[in-house]
């Protein structure tokens, strides 16, 4: 997969492609039908599939304080979109020249210098400074153009409630603040992961017996607060982990921690970045009077994540594989 940058990095594509224009963060399951269909446009006679994707998120530049959390570093982005099939991501960085283009110019660089054969974008697509652009404005000028214009429907899911939601971004980042990491597995089509590296913590894990891997997790969006069972693959074997994120309030007042225990893992792992996949919730954070209490607490999480590790699988969904 080639990842050509900026405006100039869309003109450069071949023409012909099957294109498609948003942010993708999560790449979650309405993102897969559209590379379903991408890839089926390709098998059909377009040159490739190509997606441009805004790196980072226009508001980091407009509105910091509004920038919406990552559900993916760059590179899980950047391994995910090759794993599906894609030949060229653009990324589209927040400069004065992309943050400025009116929808009209952006669609006439597409039309003028792109030159995709399709374009396919979900029906709440907007584009354009202002986010000026909607889907009944590309339609309108894709039927005067060469460009054939597809829609796809908001993708709805059953969460464990049974409630049926409409999938986005915006969803799964609830759902994952409040701990509904199932729900968030389900809207992604697999479970939620952080990646990152492992540093020093306060090391009073080795001290009670259940020695953790502190992850420094920067570019993604936490779960809230909470015990969780997970998963790691660690040198191509994969280890139940019990998570734990929060203050360690049992240890006083402490900054918000993330440690994973690799449960009948042996090694150090202080420097390597691994990916953590947060499969359900346990418990909540809570107190406790005494060490050894916590203790018992932790062989019952350790256990638990173990039994759930074992029985919650979810089927990569077949968009997002090659």
């Amino acid at each position: 997969m080639k990842i050509p940058q900026g405006i100039e990095g869309l003109a450069t594509l071949p023409p012909g492609m099957a294109l498609s224009v948003g942010n993708f963060d999560g790449l979650h399951r309405g993102h897969a039908a559209i590379l379903e269909l991408c890839r089926s446009l390709r098998t059909a006679g377009a040159t490739g599939v190509a997606f441009a994707t805004f790196e980072p998120h226009p508001l980091t530049v407009l509105r910091p304080e509004f920038a919406p959390p990552r559900l993916m570093s760059v590179s899980q982005k950047h391994e995910a979109f090759a794993a599906a099939g894609v030949d060229y991501l653009v990324e589209l960085p927040p400069t004065p020249e992309v943050l400025n283009a009116s929808a009209e110019s952006f669609w006439e660089m597409l039309r003028d210098r792109t030159r995709p054969s399709h374009i396919v974008e979900g029906s709440n697509f907007h584009f354009g400074k202002g986010r000026a652009g909607t889907i009944e404005r590309l339609r309108e000028w894709c039927s005067q153009s060469a460009v054939k214009l597809h829609e796809i429907d908001a993708v709805t899911v059953p969460l464990v409630d049974l409630q049926v939601a409409p999938v986005s971004s915006s969803l799964i980042r609830f759902l994952l603040s409040v701990g509904r990491v199932r729900d968030a597995a389900i809207c992604l089509g697999r479970p939620y992961a952080l990646r990152a590296p492992v540093v020093k913590g306060f090391e009073r894990g080795r001290t009670i017996g259940v020695p953790t891997a502190n992850l420094q997790v920067t570019e993604q969006l936490i779960p809230g607060e909470g015990v969780y069972a997970g998963r790691c693959t660690v040198d191509g074997k994969t280890y139940p982990v019990a998570l734990s994120i929060g203050t360690m309030p049992t240890f006083g007042e402490n900054p918000p921690q993330v440690e994973a225990h690799l449960i009948g893992f042996s090694g150090d792992l202080y420097g390597q970045t691994i990916n953590v996949e947060v499969i359900d919730w346990l418990r909540d954070q809570r107190k406790f009077a005494a060490v050894d209490k916590l203790k018992a607490q932790l062989a019952r999480d350790i256990n638990d994540a173990a039994d759930l590790t074992r029985v919650r699988t979810i089927q990569p969904i077949a968009a997002l594989q090659v």
